[in-house]
């Protein structure tokens, strides 16, 4: 029988992790239920389905970067001087 140590950690029999494919870093929910408690692992797939969708986020994200970089004017606008000039003022000659 498990026991919950002094930092209210608890260890997942090994049959019941087994059984029920839990595995080291996988999540798991905790579900009052009336007098008792539910503990239910979180399925890899959903944790998957959750990973597909922020990489197509991210995608679409990315995407719409490169596009507002195609898109921008870069123009350094009327300074009255040239980046040639900044290296010549310090040289005597």
């Amino acid at each position: 029988m498990p026991k919950v140590t002094s930092k209210l950690q608890v260890t997942v029999p090994k049959v019941i992790a087994d059984q029920y494919g839990i595995k080291p870093g996988d999540e798991i929910t905790w579900l009052a239920a009336g007098d008792s408690i539910r503990v239910l692992p979180r399925r890899r797939a959903q944790s998957r389905d959750g990973l597909a969708a922020r990489l197509r986020l991210f995608d679409q994200a990315t995407s719409r970067q490169q596009a507002r970089d195609k898109s921008a004017v870069i123009s350094a606008g009327p300074r009255g001087w040239t980046r040639e000039e900044l290296y010549d003022r310090g040289s005597s000659g």
